[in-house]
């Protein structure tokens, strides 16, 4: 008997009953038991995201600024009415657990494939060389190439719905969103009008996700 609360002892002491790691996968297919429904009713099967809802792939974006969103879902400081109890149901393992299994989806190809004529050139200008006169930079300044994304705090734009860089751009604008590193997005946004918002936001979701190997 001695025995055996020894090991049971130095089995706690070393974490050896520990609690296992939360199913990331089978939250995404079916949520879990404290009010978090399935990740694939919006983001679908493989983290594309849905272009017609609006709603943002995850497949592919960095484990750290998934999880950073996720945490300020859940605190209010990233204002969101559908995802706010969505994440205050997760607990903070199961939000790390979540961002690193997206993180390691391949991400589509794009997410609204278009011939360049049908995109407005106002949208890759603004991408690519910003616009000055309203110090406006380039977005792929911080995003990256192509808005691929850089590092856990400019997320990829590529590939994204064009609905959903639209809204963002919108909540940064009108300042419901304000989780952005010094403020920076609030400004880019506040300079950019309709036609303008919509060029870039359509630009963007017609990119690869990825920058195959041998290009810019």
């Amino acid at each position: 008997m001695k025995a055996a609360i020894v090991v049971i002892a130095a089995s706690l002491a070393s974490g050896g009953l520990s609690a296992a790691a939360p199913d990331a996968a089978a939250i995404v297919r079916e949520g879990n038991d404290k009010g978090a429904p399935p990740c694939i009713a919006c983001h679908g099967a493989h983290g594309e995201g849905q272009v017609a809802g609006g709603f943002p792939r995850l497949a592919g974006l960095d484990a750290a600024y998934m999880e950073r969103q996720m945490d300020d879902f859940a605190s209010g400081s990233r204002d969101n009415a559908v995802m706010k109890p969505i994440a205050s149901a997760l607990s903070k393992e199961e939000r790390r657990a979540l961002a690193r299994h997206y993180s390691g989806l391949a991400p589509p190809a794009a997410s609204e494939p278009a011939a360049s004529d049908e995109l407005d050139p106002q949208g890759e200008s603004i991408a690519l060389r910003g616009r000055w006169e309203g110090q406006v930079p380039a977005c792929v300044a911080c995003h990256g190439p192509s808005g691929v994304g850089v590092g856990s705090h400019f997320p990829p734009l590529a590939a994204q719905p064009a609905g959903y860089i639209a809204a963002q751009l919108h909540a940064w604008k009108d300042g419901q969103r304000r989780n952005d590193p010094m403020g920076m997005m609030q400004h880019v946004a506040s300079e950019l009008d309709e036609a303008e918002i919509q060029a870039v936001a359509g630009w963007f979701a017609a990119q690869p996700a990825m920058i195959e190997e041998g290009g810019p």
